[in-house]
């Protein structure tokens, strides 16, 4: 406001310039923003030295969306009086909404030494960053953002884009460096694994195992690639290759055991395997219903509720896991706790099948809106 600068600018107490003021504020209130602009135009000519009215016209501007003369009257007025804070961030968005990232980039970043809990300016400085291309700072600032706005959905979505980006880069770098290494073999296999494209994550881990036959990891990938295969036989050489080279790889040690549960083989020695698995990484979490599944078809049916009910607990809408516990209730004659438990157990799918219809529902819709594609 004008009159907070009066002390330091006589302008400030002109009676015109109070006028004007006050037909500007008027004017911005009753939707002309237009009129408030003339205004704030003849109070530069009246008060040139007044940097508040510089201020209040820039943002005005740049409420327009004339991101240009915004820019114009904010450098004045910054000449005039470099303290303003708002004025500084509103030349740096001025900036960055006419797409000159660069000169965005120095006030946003003054705005942001001033106060640095200004979420606004700290956001847009994160935001020009990114369309500079440099990711580590942009992540630095967005990681500031989500402390003091952890509900944010935009920030947390930029966040992860830059992670995203930073990612690509370094691994990028490492293909660079040697395209024939191991770990570039192991990269392209886990960036078409997590894609779900695991006959061609195959390919890469085997080059990988090839050039480094003894080196830890290789072979539980290449396994664990086959394991998501259903090639059990593949993944079971694998494991056992890796605890060679590893012994205290837990994860291979679990999925030896999983292994011979989908085969329906050797309970005995697939709880041996998942105890082992769960004695080196007590908190492996996905071996504890997999022990559990093994203790039934041992008939050990006490041993395996407390498994079941810690995995209940970690994931209570997971139909399988109330069925097994009615299981294992029913082999120990608990025939009200089992029926709850298969009750639970019906619901829980109930709504799978309707969550599942209710999805493919949708995607019929998306595709029903999608034109046929004309032919010649």
């Amino acid at each position: 406001m004008l009159a907070a600068r009066s002390q330091s600018d006589p302008d400030a107490n002109n009676p015109r310039v109070m006028q004007l003021y006050t037909g500007a504020k008027s004017a911005e209130q009753s939707g002309d923003i237009a009129g408030a602009i003339s205004k704030y135009l003849s109070i530069l000519e009246v008060a040139p030295h007044l940097g508040p009215a510089y201020n209040n016209l820039g943002a005005l501007y740049l409420r327009q969306h004339q991101y240009t003369k915004a820019i114009v009257i904010l450098k004045q007025g910054l000449e005039v009086d470099r303290t303003m804070y708002s004025a500084t961030i509103l030349l740096g968005i001025a900036y960055y909404e006419t797409g000159d990232y660069r000169e965005a980039r120095q006030p946003l970043e003054a705005a942001v030494r001033a106060n640095p809990k200004d979420n606004n300016a700290e956001l847009y400085l994160a935001k020009d960053l990114i369309k500079l291309e440099d990711f580590g700072p942009a992540a630095t600032h967005l990681q500031e953002l989500t402390k003091r706005e952890p509900k944010n959905q935009e920030i947390w979505y930029m966040l992860g884009n830059v992670y995203i980006q930073l990612s690509e880069a370094a691994l990028a770098k490492v293909d660079a460096i040697n395209p024939n290494s191991v770990l570039s073999h192991e990269i392209r296999g886990d960036i078409m694994a997590s894609m779900k494209n695991f006959d061609g994550a195959l390919v890469e881990y085997k080059k990988a195992v090839d050039l480094a036959p003894q080196q830890s990891g290789t072979h539980y990938k290449l396994g664990d690639a086959y394991w998501q295969l259903d090639d059990w036989a593949d993944a079971t050489e694998q494991f056992q290759e890796e605890l060679i080279n590893d012994p205290g790889n837990c994860n291979a040690r679990w999925k030896l055991g999983d292994i011979l549960l989908e085969q329906h083989m050797r309970p005995e020695e697939a709880l041996d395997d998942i105890n082992k698995a769960l004695q080196i990484c007590p908190s492996l979490k996905e071996a504890v219903p997999d022990r559990a599944t093994a203790l039934i078809r041992l008939n050990r049916y006490e041993d395996a509720v407390p498994d079941l009910k810690t995995a209940i607990k970690g994931d209570p809408n997971e139909p399988r896991l109330h069925f097994m516990l009615a299981q294992a209730y029913r082999g120990l004659g608990r025939t009200a706790d089992a029926s709850a438990e298969m009750a639970t157990f019906g619901k829980l799918e109930q709504n799978a099948r309707a969550a599942e219809a209710e999805h493919a529902e949708e995607i019929m819709k998306q595709k029903s809106k999608i034109p046929d594609t004309p032919h010649p």
